[in-house]
């Protein structure tokens, strides 16, 4: 098995985790075969000391497809 890793970046009002959520159902819309995801960065958009989002950066693994 060859896989190859791609990183995206999810956002969400709520949390890290809805963040990275959203990052792999988006990712899974035009890969296929996903078979882990690592979240590796934490972001938060603030005005005046107050959270206003959440970003997530999470590396997807998905196969090769082979022809």
């Amino acid at each position: 098995m060859v896989q190859k890793i791609t990183e995206v970046v999810g956002v969400s009002a709520e949390s890290f985790a809805k963040a990275a959520e959203s990052a792999v159902k988006e990712a899974a819309k035009t890969l296929h075969g996903i078979k882990w995801a690592r979240a590796t960065d934490f972001e938060m958009a603030l005005n005046e000391g107050k959270v206003l989002e959440y970003r997530t950066t999470v590396k997807i693994y998905f196969d090769l497809e082979r022809k």
